[in-house]
């Protein structure tokens, strides 16, 4: 798999599928094929960010771990531009009306980001930050 400590290229091919509902017909998109390298008909980077390591986490301990490409404008043919491990990237296209396609994301990437997060470290838990007595309201003023 050609990649460095924080970045990797992967191929992916799309398929479509043509489905009625209720007299209407729509088409879904799906990823049909993920591989490491750049012999696929699409090829992205895959980019890590020290500030997504909590994202990362996240998704890895999910169920099934999840890979997400941006497709272009929701509605349209999709072209793939780009691809995160980031569900919180992948909320933010889609709240810019990206079309967001999902696939499982394999095993020799899942290492790859466990051994990234092992490297850099995990990131702080935020948590909810307790606010100083007062903070944020208006101050009462005495005459």
């Amino acid at each position: 798999m050609p990649r460095s400590s924080s970045q990797t290229t992967l191929s992916l091919d799309l398929a479509s599928e043509s489905r009625q509902v209720k007299g209407f017909t729509s088409t879904r998109w799906t990823i049909t094929d993920l591989s490491p390298g750049d012999a696929g008909p699409w090829v992205l980077r895959l980019q890590l960010f020290l500030t997504e390591r909590a994202a990362y986490r996240f998704n890895l301990e999910a169920g099934t771990p999840r890979l997400f490409v941006r497709a272009g404008e929701s509605g349209a043919t999709p072209c793939p531009s780009a691809i995160t491990a980031s569900q919180d990237v992948a909320a933010a296209w889609l709240d810019g009306e990206q079309q967001v396609l999902e696939v499982a994301m394999p095993l020799a990437v899942q290492a790859w980001i466990e051994a990234y997060l092992a490297r850099h470290g995990e990131a702080p838990d935020e948590g909810r930050k307790k606010k100083r007595k007062g903070a944020g309201r208006a101050r009462e003023q005495t005459a």
